[in-house]
């Protein structure tokens, strides 16, 4: 696997990519992501950057784990040819001023101002960077895909946006960088939202059935999100200082 850091070292030719956008803290998740980028297409490209832009809480910016040996590993392990690892300055020099905002983001872009302005800009520029045939995106992350499924299309750029299914712990947990900072109390208390998501699934009025299920967990917000051929249930929680996000679907497919 090569490693490349600069832009203008990226040479990939006409070669048919999948790309698989990460902050790193790689996890099983994303093992699974690199595994259907391997199946379908001649060279996996993986991102390895943690994107400032997309950070509307700077000490959640700060905590984010990190550890690039260890991700170059599993990503080398996965199939993947070429991981791209930028310096902040390298995707966004100083006299950087140009950025992508994307109208009716979904619960998730009400709850993080900026969010998904930051997202969207980064995966344009990555998009443009390598130039894949097809991008890679987990379920647990529906309302990023739905955006950029927008972004694409509206913007007509050449590829197709693959969404594979959440990865979950046995317990239940989808999986997440963020989980390591979960004690083992506050593991148990995060349970509730993936429990109180698939049993409301089947329910009238699954909002409701939701949040009466959530045992004792504060939601930022607990909705049902059109994503354009899918309905998702999806609600974010904080379990101590940590900021976790699910989903179920209710209808239609994802991918």
């Amino acid at each position: 696997m090569k490693v490349v850091r600069r832009i203008a070292d990226l040479h990939l030719g006409t070669a048919n990519v999948g790309l698989v956008p990460t902050m790193g803290a790689l996890h099983d998740g994303h093992r699974a992501l690199f595994r259907a980028a391997r199946a379908e297409n001649d060279v996996v490209v993986a991102s390895l950057f943690v994107n400032p832009a997309q950070f509307d809480e700077q000490s959640d910016l700060a905590a984010y784990p990190r550890d690039e040996t260890h991700d170059a590993a599993i990503a080398e392990e996965d199939g993947v040819d070429v991981l791209f690892a930028p310096t902040p300055d390298e995707m966004y020099p100083p006299d950087f001023a140009t950025w992508i905002d994307v109208a009716d983001v979904g619960a998730e872009g009400a709850a993080r101002s900026g969010h998904f302005r930051g997202v969207a800009t980064v995966c344009v520029k990555l998009f443009n960077i390598v130039r894949p045939r097809r991008a890679y995106f987990g379920q647990k992350d529906a309302q990023q895909a739905a955006v950029l499924r927008r972004v694409v299309r509206d913007l007509n750029l050449p590829l197709e946006i693959r969404v594979m299914a959440t990865v979950r712990d046995a317990d239940g947990l989808a999986l997440s960088s963020r989980n390591v900072r979960l004690t083992p109390e506050e593991r148990e208390q995060a349970l509730g939202l993936p429990r109180a998501l698939h049993a409301a699934a089947a329910a009238d009025d699954p909002v409701a059935a939701a949040r009466a299920h959530l045992n004792g967990l504060q939601p930022e917000y607990v909705e049902v999100v059109d994503l354009g051929g899918a309905k998702v249930l999806a609600a974010a929680v904080r379990v101590g200082t940590t900021r976790l996000i699910d989903n179920v679907l209710l209808e239609g497919e994802l991918s």
